[in-house]
This record gives C-alpha cells, sequence and structure tokens, in this order.
C-alpha cells in the first residue's frame, strides 16, 4: 500500500475520519435547510411551542436531514440503515416495548423518591375525556420522533463510523460526551443536565452493544419522552409542554429536582442512571453490535480512485 493510499484508505474502506468529514458536509446543508424550512412552516401556522404539533414538525423535519445524510452515506458505503444500527424490520420489536416498560416504571419510581423527599406535587388532572386520548397519542408520536432524531444523530451514522477508527467504547464515550455538551445549551443547562445526557448516552450504548441495534434505546428513550411531556407534565431537558395529563410541580432544591432543567438533572436522577448502566450490563448478555459483516463491507465507490499501483501514485 503506497503512503498515500495508506493517509486515505483503511483495511477495507475509506478511513473514519474521511467518511466522518464527507458525513458533515451532506449533514451540515441539509440540516441549514431544514431550519429554513421550520422557520417557514413555523410563520406560516403560528404553531404554539410546546404543542405535540410543534415538537413532532420540527423533529421529524430535521431528522429527515439525518436520514437523507445517513442515506447518501449509505449508498456510498454499500450499506444499510440495518448497518448504521437501525433495522427497519425490526421497528416496535419487543425490545422496544421492553426498555419503553423499564423506562416508564424508571421514571415513576424516580418520581415517587423526589416526592417523598419533598420536591414534587400532584395538582389536579390536565385534561379530560377525549382530550387524553387525543395528546397521549399525539405526544407518543412526537416523544418517538424526538426520540428517533437524537439517538440516531449520536448513535447511528456517527457512532458506527467512530466505532470502526476507535473500537466501540471510545467511540461510545466520545458520542455521550458530544451529547452531553449539546445538553449545556439547553434552559437550565448549567447544572447537572449535561452529566445526566452523558450517563443517559452511555447506559443506551449498552444496551446497543447488547442488543445490536436502536430498537431497546428507542422504547426507553420514547417513553422517558412521553412520560416527563405528556403523563407527569414537567420539563424535558429544560423544555416545558403543553396538553399533559397531569397539573404537577417540582419544587426544592435544584439537587433534588433538577431545577429549570427537569428531574433528569436531580443527583436522584443521576443515581438512576447509573443503576441502569449495571442493570443492563448485567441483565443483557453477548457482543451484537457492530455487525461483522457490516464491517467488513468494501465500497467500490471508496476503493476506485486508489487502483492504481505504488509506481503510479
Amino acid at each position: 500500500m503506497s503512503k498515500m493510499r495508506a493517509v486515505f484508505m483503511g483495511e477495507h474502506q475509506l478511513r473514519a475520519g474521511w467518511r466522518l468529514i464527507i458525513f458533515l458536509a451532506f449533514v451540515l446543508p441539509l440540516g441549514y435547510g431544514a431550519g429554513k424550512i421550520v422557520d417557514s412552516l413555523n410563520a406560516k401556522l403560528h404553531a404554539a411551542t410546546g404543542t405535540p404539533w410543534d415538537i413532532g414538525m420540527v423533529m421529524g423535519i430535521f431528522a429527515c436531514a439525518i436520514f437523507a445524510a445517513t442515506g447518501i452515506m449509505a449508498k456510498i458505503e454499500g450499506r444499510s440503515f440495518a448497518d448504521y444500527g437501525l433495522p427497519w424490520r425490526r421497528a416496535f420489536c419487543r425490545q422496544f416495548w421492553q426498555g419503553a416498560a423499564i423506562s416508564f416504571a424508571s421514571l415513576s419510581i424516580l418520581l415517587l423518591v423526589i416526592h417523598l423527599a419533598g420536591g414534587f406535587s400532584f395538582d389536579a388532572l390536565g385534561l379530560h375525556g377525549a382530550e387524553i386520548l387525543k395528546f397521549g397519542i399525539l405526544w407518543a408520536f412526537a416523544g418517538f420522533v424526538g426520540a428517533l432524531l437524537e439517538d440516531f444523530t449520536y448513535r447511528g451514522y456517527l457512532l458506527f463510523t467512530l466505532t470502526t477508527g476507535l473500537g466501540f467504547w471510545p467511540a461510545a464515550i466520545l458520542t455521550s460526551l458530544l451529547m452531553g455538551g449539546m445538553h449545556y445549551l439547553n434552559p437550565g443547562g448549567h447544572g447537572l443536565g449535561p452529566v445526566a445526557a452523558f450517563l443517559y448516552c452511555m447506559a443506551t450504548c449498552v444496551v446497543i452493544r447488547r442488543t445490536g441495534d436502536l430498537w431497546m434505546a428507542l422504547g426507553i428513550h420514547s417513553a422517558w419522552n412521553w412520560g416527563e411531556i405528556f403523563f407527569y407534565g414537567i420539563p424535558d431537558s429544560g423544555f416545558p409542554s403543553q396538553g399533559h395529563l397531569l397539573v404537577t410541580r417540582l419544587h426544592g432544591p435544584t439537587w433534588l429536582t433538577g431545577g429549570p432543567f427537569g428531574a433528569e438533572a436531580g443527583w436522584p436522577s443521576i443515581a438512576l442512571l447509573i443503576i441502569w448502566i449495571i442493570f443492563f450490563s448485567l441483565w443483557l448478555r453477548g457482543v451484537r453490535y457492530p455487525n461483522q459483516a457490516a464491517l467488513e463491507k468494501r465500497s467500490p465507490m471508496w476503493t476506485a480512485g486508489f487502483k492504481l499501483g505504488r509506481s503510479d501514485i
């Protein structure tokens, strides 16, 4: 292998760093375009912020940008969305619902602990009659789309490609740090919120490593979103919502309640996330991610430019 080829090519494909640069070259303009579409639709529809229509629309448009960039890379690399952790044939599989049940139960226990410590109160029902069903379904959709966007952004193409260059756990730590750092920009994000986001990422990376894809992690994230936003009506990573089932209040010291960021940013939540990491590590067995066949795939488009012999370069 020539020195120039070695700079660009690994054993099977273009090196991970170059692939990520190409990926970003697609993501940035697509993301910019998605932002313009969101601004235009908001101006025309006058959608109130914090509603399921607003959240679902915004998250859905940005998710389309990430999927488009990933689809382009999949075409170039000769891979599929399944190789990047999202096999559509397993959509809403049993593990998705297992993750959802564990997540909602965990959130309920967390809020019970905060309530017993004097930091969480129930006031009244916020919805009645048919509105309960309507908003429950709308928030389930918006919560899933939000989870899909966030999880696939950090643990889709990005996690897979970094894994091919660094190995899984260094890639998991880097993507978790990136997601945690982005949460610093959220309302109230100057406390434990970014730490909680990092630990959440690490917990779901354990799940992905053991299950082979994102579907259980998506169940965990979707149910957590739905529980916070709709069922309990508390801030979700610093963002309040409209149209929730219960009227509740978080009050008391920030270490307990998380302050403006919400219950995720309190020390009880940090403890819960550490328990998650231990629980999923002990419960789920085996190593199923990344798929070895996906790692060994060779893209003709990567190698086409490097078919010349050493003397020809």
